[in-house]
């Protein structure tokens, strides 16, 4: 009797069995660099799971290999803030400052404290925080200003190195991985192949590339790109315990991330400084582009007991290589304006100079008394810096080169922006030339509403450089004053370069929700020369309203802390002024937030006055920022270590090595909820 066939699998049984055996060669392929099949039996496996999945829609899975082709056009980007924010490392450039942050380390740690460091290369491209849930992953947003990124969840699911779900059978319930997505140098020149064959300019830095291709609203194209990713660290972890960096890394791999392989945990300070070195000398070695090597202690407890500033971790440093320099011949001078009608000199290149993988044919000369200094001619040959790999700037002269035929750079006698006066302008140690047309200048108000714009005051997405210079531009600009941008209609902006109903909506929308930013940050705003976001805030809790300033007398201004007769004397004579008087009126007129909210101290006074707090350990409600803003503002100091000067020590989950310090101590240690208490938080 002839045997039974074998039953055929399920298309459920199949697919899991696809997706199985396609996520593991993607993870070969990707994360090892140790691929077993070929390109056409791995597309084969795919189109086999596309066409059950297209015949079986209940099969369709997000974690699912066919979702990394990309589906359907996003309609525009949405912002996400972080709930643990993406700080800053802050930049070292020898071997002397890296020996001052480990005394500073040593210094925070204790004498008999050893501290390990981990240096792994810093990789030119994309920060990124790509949040799984449950083991799913859930959403990616860039890095944006720290605090604020973009969603680009529908293009990271695109890149083969990132998992669409964590490896293992028991996933965190939210992990929240932070690393850098890159592209390597083959791949752009794979791309500029095409783009010249079809007389397109090519691109000219991977960086750049990278962060262009992620900002695509079809992830289709951004999947005919290869991105690539490496994880270096975590924001949110719920269900999971970490130590230290070596841990973290190895917690890394298991989950299915690619680590990179170039990383070291050095025990001294002479072993980082070493290791830099060799990689100032190896970077060009392998197939992507790094912008230094990024310092780390090692051990999670002791970042701890380090700490933080407002901005970066202090158990951090970012080791920058020094900048590139180039030679080249100065064929000619523009002029671009300030805010407050500084002329700047901007040296001309032609041909352009390599630097830090981008063609440079511009760079800053500071000003006209910085050019007298270095004595700067015409045809001279210039070294040229891209200071901190970003901006480009004339660093020195080659006299030796001469030909006797270099001229004197002159200096206009009418603004290039606007053809008003331009008046010398001294100081005691320096000099420059100015547009005295401030009202008028185009130059001077487009660099204005773009500062007026910038998150950190007005808020107003979509409004950078370039829209700004479109407002200003023109016989008839839409925006003479930064009152103006409060009178532009989605249909004027329809009409310029760049826009369409979503993104004109879009910056309608920001303009009007910055009305209510307030009095602090409407201030910061308004170029008032010396006073930016903290003394705007100083200024605001002093007076609380805008017409108590404009009424104040200099030496009413002056007493505000941190100001004194100068910082009073330019407040006084920009809201003396005929556009500081005009600029007030409109406000008031268009519904601008004028008064700043202070919060009233209790009537027994701040709860937290005078004493000193250390947090230690993982806060429900807070996160590293917003709890030390939390005790200052219940007048308290946040402190970084424990001794017998601190009041209290504030202890969350997972605390530390302060909680065992101030048990030895014997100061007191409080709950969060003892906290909130304390201050009257709801």
């Amino acid at each position: 009797m002839a045997k039974t066939a074998a039953k055929a699998a399920s298309p459920a049984t199949r697919a899991a069995e696809l997706r199985k055996e396609l996520n593991h060669h993607n993870h070969l392929y990707y994360v090892e660099a140790a691929p077993v099949i070929s390109d056409r039996d791995f597309d084969r496996l795919l189109q086999e799971l596309a066409d059950l999945e297209k015949a079986h829609p209940e099969l369709a899975s997000p974690d699912s290999p066919t979702q990394r082709v990309g589906g359907a056009p996003i309609p525009g980007f949405v912002e996400v803030a972080h709930k643990v924010p993406m700080l800053s490392i802050e930049n070292s450039y020898d071997a002397d400052d890296l020996r001052k942050f480990d005394a500073d380390v040593k210094k925070a740690l204790g004498a008999k404290a050893a501290a390990e460091y981990m240096v792994e290369l810093k990789i030119d491209g994309v920060s990124m925080s790509i949040t799984y849930e449950n083991g799913l992953l859930a959403r990616a947003v860039t890095r944006g200003s720290g605090e604020v990124g973009a969603d680009v969840t529908h293009n990271v699911r695109t890149i083969g190195s990132v998992p669409l779900r964590l490896a293992g059978d028991n996933p965190p319930a939210v992990f929240e991985v932070r690393g850098e997505v890159y592209m390597t140098r083959g791949e752009l020149a794979r791309i500029n192949v095409k783009r010249v064959a079809d007389g397109e300019k090519p691109y000219e830095n991977t960086r750049n590339t990278t962060a262009g291709t992620l900002k695509l609203l079809d992830p289709k194209e951004c999947a005919k790109r290869k991105l690539s990713f490496f994880a270096y660290g975590t924001g949110v972890v719920e269900g999971v315990a970490i130590k230290s960096q070596v841990e973290l890394f190895d917690a890394l791999r298991r989950f299915g991330f690619p680590v990179n392989p170039h990383t070291r945990l050095c025990r001294t300070i002479d072993e980082v400084i070493a290791y830099c070195d060799e990689w100032d000398e190896r970077r060009g070695d392998i197939a992507y582009d790094t912008d230094g090597m990024v310092v780390k202690v090692n051990d999670f407890a002791q970042r701890e007991r380090i700490g933080y500033t407002a901005k970066v971790p202090k158990w951090a440093k970012a080791y920058k290589y020094e900048a590139e320099q180039g030679i080249c011949k100065l064929t000619g001078v523009e002029f671009s304006i300030g805010k407050f009608g500084e002329l700047t000199p901007v040296a001309l290149f032609d041909p352009p100079v390599r630097l830090a993988n981008t063609n440079v044919g511009r760079a800053s000369m500071h000003n006209a008394s910085w050019v007298e200094k270095m004595g700067v001619r015409y045809g001279d040959t210039v070294v040229v810096e891209k200071k901190g790999e970003i901006i480009p700037q004339v660093v020195g002269v080659v006299t030796e080169s001469r030909a006797g035929t270099e001229k004197p750079i002159t200096w206009p006698e009418a603004c290039p922006a606007c053809g008003g006066p331009v008046i010398k302008e001294e100081t005691a140690t320096s000099y420059n030339f100015v547009c005295d047309n401030p009202a008028m200048c185009p130059g001077q108000i487009g660099k204005r509403v773009e500062g007026f714009a910038r998150r950190t005051r007005m808020d107003i997405a979509g409004l950078g450089r370039e829209v700004a210079k479109q407002l200003v531009a023109g016989r008839s600009p839409l925006v003479k004053s930064v009152a103006d941008l409060y009178r532009v209609t989605k249909e004027q902006l329809l009409n310029l370069d760049g826009f369409a109903e979503l993104s004109a909506q879009k910056l309608i929308d920001g303009i009007a929700a910055s009305k209510n930013r307030g009095l602090a940050r409407l201030l910061a705003a308004l170029s008032i020369y010396s006073v930016g976001e903290s003394m705007a805030e100083l200024l605001a809790d002093e007076f609380l309203n805008i017409d108590a300033i404009v009424a104040a007398k200099p030496e009413e201004l002056a007493k505000v802390k941190g100001f004194g007769p100068k910082r009073a004397q330019f407040i006084r004579e920009y809201f003396d002024s005929e556009a500081g008087k005009k600029n007030v009126m409109e406000f008031k007129a268009l519904g601008l937030k004028l008064t700043h909210d202070k919060k009233a101290a209790p009537a027994g006074g701040l709860p937290l006055a005078g004493k000193t707090v250390v947090v230690t350990g993982t806060l429900v409600n807070y996160d590293r920022v917003t709890i030390e803003q939390a005790i200052k503002d219940a007048g308290g100091k946040a402190s970084g270590s424990v001794s017998k000067k601190t009041d209290f020590v504030l202890a969350g989950e997972k605390a530390g090595s302060k909680l065992d310090k101030a048990k030895e101590l014997g100061v007191k240690v409080i709950t969060e909820d003892e906290f909130r208490t304390m201050i009257g938080a709801a």
